[in-house]
């Protein structure tokens, strides 16, 4: 059995980190959950954190993100605890992706209504006798 950590982020206006959490507690699985400034990590064997984490996530598909961890909680390359005290390593990538999150959650409920984004509108280059001009005429004589 192969046992995987995951992230939940929660970038949602209806759930709290602590209401996923009760819900994984609720669950009785033999699973770790820890609660943290961005939501949730979860430790546990593949075959019974992917079904419980695709009904979690249906609790708000736009606003809950989930990733795999490559450490468990408290391992010791990453806890903060043995490396005395400071951002956890990856923190602040979490928390640029953070500020992301509103507009993926954006895209995708485009997505899900039909919405297909026009395709984007490309800028022409400006042409090399237009541009050879524009320099002669901010040229300053000598």
């Amino acid at each position: 059995m192969e046992k995987i950590t995951k992230m939940i982020v929660i970038n949602s206006s209806k759930l709290l980190p602590s209401d996923v959490a009760m819900k994984l507690y609720e669950t009785k699985d033999d699973i770790m959950v820890k609660e943290t400034c961005f939501g949730i990590m979860v430790s546990g064997e593949r075959a019974v954190l992917d079904p419980l984490l695709s009904n979690i996530r249906k609790l708000d598909p736009y606003g809950i993100f989930i990733k795999e961890r490559g450490f468990a909680p408290g391992e010791p390359f990453r806890c903060r605890a043995t490396r005395r005290g400071g951002a956890r390593p990856g923190f602040h990538n979490l928390e640029t992706e953070d500020k992301i999150l509103p507009h993926i959650a954006n895209a995708l409920k485009s997505l899900d209504r039909g919405e297909i984004p026009g395709p984007k509108k490309q800028t022409k280059k400006l042409d090399i006798d237009k541009l050879k001009a524009i320099i002669k005429e901010t040229e300053v004589s000598k």
